[in-house]
């Protein structure tokens, strides 16, 4: 085991090694990486920025090497592609080799900066309860964490040397050593409180367990359970098995990351509390559906014969006695919209596709699936602002809309979604559930009976 030593130059124990942080991963051809290599010598703009943003190659001068081989005419063409208009008199002017760095800058991912662990244990916690510093040093671990991107997690999932996993682990080793300085100054703490702390964090940071568990064990002879390992195969393993299963295409697997990584973010980044045992979601068959339509009416016809299959066995006992069914039916509305901002945030050239898909399901009537594509434009829309006006006068900006103009009036809740109700009323389809939920629980039985009368017209009675 290698060792940890600080300025102080004493030796500590590495309690981590990033080969065993991950579950082994062992293929015969790293297909990807001649993959990387034809998209060099191609003319897709998007796909040569996808593939220098997750870098699945072993010689990061790759990019460089290629590209400065290629005709002027073609970098000129990558680096247009990448800049704002108002910007290419300047890129113009730029040395051959200068536009080819510019391309690769432009094209990688914005690293946030490492910074050195910061929770120290201290003598103040005497009157902190041991659960408090369990979550407090489970915060510092969750933060450290957060500065390794989706991109660098995927590296590292594959077996690729990752600086941003090393010093991760190396500020846990760093953890180690503040608790044993601290516990040999003040070794009551071990019993009255750093016990309990441990136990405390066996269900969160499996990082931070490990030090705290190694000193004690070092300190008192204590034996702890060990917590889970490797500690990255909730992320890495999932990961892992994409490029196991699916079919040799780095094109489309680049995609797939691509709007993964915005899913990763949602669930592991912009969150109050981090879960280190939820195995990622690596489901992607919205995007697999899109990328594989030949037309947004095709792509409708797709989700809409999905719905009726999942429409079917509605009842008006599901109302009135809730089960499992309706609930289902809210709970993939709900992903279904989440999955379309996702889609949309990292992907933003299939956004018009998807747009086709809500004017087609709008024509087959499908408001269950209709509504939840709207609501993912709306949410995009939102936490993706361009603005095209903005009036300081008044405080107010308008944002460029996403929304198609003609059926955002579907998402109005106004007078519990009376527009979409009237429209349901004249042509009648696969529902949109909680406004006819409202309608229920205002208006008791007939409500229903009248839900169901129009259902009878349509493909799922």
């Amino acid at each position: 085991m290698s060792a940890y030593s600080p300025s102080t130059g004493a030796a500590y124990p590495s309690l981590f090694r990033s080969e065993a942080e991950i579950p082994p991963f062992f293929v015969s051809y790293r297909w990807w990486e001649d993959e990387s290599t034809t998209v060099f010598w191609a003319f897709d703009p998007q796909e040569l920025q996808r593939v220098v943003r997750f870098g699945l190659f072993q010689d990061e001068n790759l990019p460089r090497t290629i590209l400065q081989g290629r005709n002027e005419k073609s970098v000129d063409a990558f680096l247009f592609s990448l800049v704002d208009p108002r910007e290419r008199s300047f890129v113009a002017n730029l040395a051959p080799l200068q536009k080819v760095e510019e391309i690769i800058q432009r094209c990688q991912i914005t690293r946030a900066p490492l910074e050195p662990w910061s929770w120290f244990p201290s003598e103040r916690d005497r009157d902190t309860n041991p659960r408090a510093i369990a979550e407090a040093i489970d915060a510092e671990s969750h933060l450290h964490f957060t500065r390794i991107s989706f991109e660098e997690l995927v590296r590292y999932s594959l077996g690729y040397p990752t600086a941003s996993v090393e010093w991760f682990l190396q500020q846990h080793t760093a953890l180690y050593v503040h608790l044993l300085h601290y516990l040999q100054t003040f070794p009551e703490e071990i019993a009255s409180r750093y016990v309990e702390v441990e136990q405390h964090l066996r269900t969160r940071s499996p990082f931070a367990h490990r030090a705290l568990s190694s000193c004690l064990r070092v300190l008192s002879g204590q034996a702890v359970p060990p917590g889970p390992s490797p500690g990255f195969a909730f992320i890495a393993a999932p990961i892992q098995n994409l490029f196991k299963e699916q079919s040799p295409s780095l094109k489309f697997i680049l995609k797939v990351l691509s709007v993964l990584g915005v899913r990763f973010k949602r669930t592991y980044v912009h969150t109050r509390e981090m879960n280190w045992t939820r195995p990622f979601g690596v489901e992607f068959t919205f995007l697999e559906d899109l990328l594989g339509s030949t037309s947004g009416a095709d792509f409708a016809h797709t989700i809409t014969n999905y719905d009726v299959r999942a429409f079917t066995g509605l009842s008006q006992k599901s109302f009135v006695e809730p089960d499992g069914f309706i609930k289902g039916l809210l709970t993939q509305w709900e992903t279904l919209s989440t999955t379309v901002w996702e889609c949309c945030t990292g992907l933003p050239d299939q956004i018009g596709n998807i747009q086709d898909c809500v004017q087609a399901l709008f024509v087959m009537r499908n408001y269950h699936s209709l509504t939840a594509l709207l609501s993912g434009l709306q949410k995009y829309s939102i936490t993706t602002p361009n603005f095209i006006s903005t009036n300081s006068a008044t405080n107010t900006m308008a944002l460029k809309p996403v929304l198609s103009p003609e059926l955002a009036y579907l998402l109005d809740p106004t007078e519990n979604s009376v527009s979409y109700r009237q429209e349901f009323q004249t042509t009648p389809g696969i529902p949109s559930l909680v406004p006819h939920i409202r309608e229920y629980q205002q208006h008791g039985p007939p409500a229903l009976r009248q839900l169901f009368q129009q259902l009878q017209t349509t493909a799922i009675h």
